[in-house]
Order: structure tokens, then sequence, then C-alpha cells
């Protein structure tokens, strides 16, 4: 069982950075990518962004980017993401997610193997 634990949320202004980390505990588990995905009261969950734990390419949705940087350390079996010129928009619970290899993964849907818990982002106008 992988657990991921997510840190960094808050509240901020409009404009204003955060920085979100994901901590996964168990390493012997083979990443094939990592995600974050967020959900807004009453909305659906939305990917923000992918990388492949392997070559670090990277995926971003379009409302996102040029905004949001995602990154990883192997190591450390952690991922970031980087927030910059927030938005209200912004505003959701971030999750963090990991998933092993299969055919025909598409890192935009949800169909991760584990997920956080959750943290906060409050984006104030």
């Amino acid at each position: 069982q992988v657990v991921l634990v997510e840190s960094g949320g808050g509240l901020v202004q409009a404009g204003d950075s955060l920085r979100l980390a994901c901590a996964a505990s168990e390493r012997s588990f083979s990443i094939y990518a990592m995600g974050w995905f967020r959900q807004a009261p009453g909305k659906e969950r939305d990917f923000v962004a992918a990388i492949y734990w392997s070559g670090g390419g990277t995926i971003y949705a379009d409302s996102v980017k040029g905004r949001f940087a995602i990154s990883r350390n192997n190591a450390e079996h952690r991922m970031y993401l980087q927030m910059n010129s927030l938005k209200p928009e912004d505003t959701a619970v971030y999750y963090c997610a990991a998933v092993g290899f299969s055919f025909g993964l598409d890192l935009k849907k949800p169909n991760y193997d584990y997920w956080g818990q959750g943290t906060q982002v409050t984006v104030s106008s």
C-alpha cells in the first residue's frame, strides 16, 4: 500500500505563489507517473498536471500552462507543484496521485492507483 501525503496548501491572494509537495511512503512501488488533480466544491475532480517518473516529461491542463510547473525528486519519491500567478478560480482541494504502468493509460483521467488526502488551496481576489 502506498500512502501519498500532500503539503503546502494555504490561503493566498490573487497573483501570489504557492508550492505544493507530495511524498510517497512506499519506495518499492514502481511509479510510472504522478499527477496533480483538483476539485472545487460541487465540481468534478479535474486534471492539473502530470509527470513521467522516468523521463520527466510533463503534461499540463490548458488552464495552468505557463503558470504552474510540476517537478519530481526520484531519489526521495517526492513530487512538487509550483503555482504562480494564482487566480481565484484556482481555489480547490489539490490531490496528488501515483500510477503504475498500463497500456493505454491516459494521465489526464483520474485512473490512478493511489491518491493523497488532499490539501486546500484558497485564492482570494
